[in-house]
């Protein structure tokens, strides 16, 4: 792992603001889903689930089935595997923040 994506990963994992805004570094690990899911977690196709608005711990879940290899999928087994279970957390609650 390169030094910048460690410090990037770091700086992800930090608690949120405590006013409700995600950090910069949420928006940028979250930034990575939107080829598929969406700006902002709106998908505007059928192929990826949209994903702002779902609970926190229905993102989370399936992420780490995702990573685990447990749930089956095209590419997001691949992807899941990149996630710690800290920067899925982040990227759960970013989502889980945004409106349906």
């Amino acid at each position: 792992m390169t030094r910048k994506l460690i410090v990037a990963a770091a700086v992800a994992c930090a608690a949120l603001p405590s006013h409700g805004q995600e950090s910069p570094a949420a928006r940028s690990l979250a930034a990575t889903c939107a080829a598929c899911h969406g700006s902002e977690g709106r998908s505007a196709t059928q192929e990826a689930v949209s994903l702002a608005g779902l609970p926190r711990e229905q993102i989370v879940s399936q992420m780490r089935a995702f990573r685990d290899g447990t749930r089956a999928s095209t590419i997001m087994q691949q992807i899941a595997k990149g996630y710690s279970d800290q920067q899925i957390d982040v990227i759960a609650d970013y989502f889980a923040r945004r409106p349906r």
